[in-house]
């Protein structure tokens, strides 16, 4: 029997711990395809033996894989909820040492902009985030902080002045801005959650997921959230079984964990 795409996925879980049965599966399989036919490779079954002996391409295939998408303040309307709102009656209910988890945060843009938002109500020195992603080399980037004119596009203009120095025909973000985020490896589809946060982001990643594993991400995620806890997501995203799962529903891309 011909080395099909069951195959393979079983295959590349083994490697990598990435479970492509958690990925709508037609979208999934013409980008591996694509990536393969680039390469000039057979196959898949000459794809998975490429991927156990070539380091570079199997960092190449989990950094296609995990799609990468981001920006500063992505849909700059629910940040000003963000600053606006939500931060004032998180302050409110944890106190100032608030616990925030960056879930899937790419590159950096997501953790950088919850600093930025979180400096108008906080001193720097009292902002920490946890940032995690499953892409070793995402999180190289997110780490260097060097961002191009579009990624930052949206970054109001006092904290882009103060935050970000030109270099060349990109932009560093602060060494007081990185060293408020922790960045850490982390597979959403792993059963091993932290806990206790007073609030979790993850944004415009599920949509990539079957509706079966985002079920269990959101149920992951409430567990996770303190009582009186948020989790926002991407403004592709909705919880529609949120009651189901306990979430009481803010508005559209912000629910709660009710207090006890």
């Amino acid at each position: 029997m011909a080395y099909d795409y069951e195959k393979f996925k079983s295959a590349v879980l083994g490697l990598t711990k990435i479970d492509l049965n958690a990925y709508k599966e037609r979208q999934m399989k013409r980008r591996i395809d694509a990536l393969i036919a680039k390469h000039g490779i057979a196959g898949y079954e000459d794809y998975v033996q490429v991927l156990k002996t070539d380091k570079a391409r199997f960092e190449e295939f989990v950094n296609y894989l995990t799609i990468n998408v981001s920006e500063f303040y992505r849909n700059v309307d629910q940040w000003k909820v963000m600053e606006n709102e939500i931060i004032p009656e998180l302050i409110d209910k944890f106190g100032k040492k608030l616990k925030i988890w960056s879930a899937a945060c790419s590159t950096g843009d997501e953790p950088y902009s919850l600093v930025m938002a979180l400096s108008r109500h906080l001193p720097l020195n009292m902002i920490h985030i946890t940032a995690t992603d499953i892409d070793k080399q995402v999180i190289a980037k997110a780490k260097v902080g060097l961002y191009n004119e579009k990624s930052i596009a949206a970054v109001p203009d006092d904290l882009k002045r103060k935050y970000f120095t030109k270099v060349g025909l990109s932009y560093q973000i602060s060494d007081d801005i990185k060293s408020c985020v922790e960045f850490k490896e982390h597979n959403l589809l792993d059963n091993n959650y932290p806990k206790d946060y007073d609030m979790i982001v993850c944004r415009n990643v599920l949509i990539y997921f079957t509706e079966e594993a985002k079920d269990e991400v959101f149920r992951k995620f409430f567990q996770s959230l303190k009582p009186g806890g948020i989790l926002f997501i991407g403004s592709t995203e909705q919880i529609i079984n949120h009651r189901d799962i306990g979430y009481e529903r803010k508005n559209s891309f912000y629910y709660e964990r009710p207090s006890k």
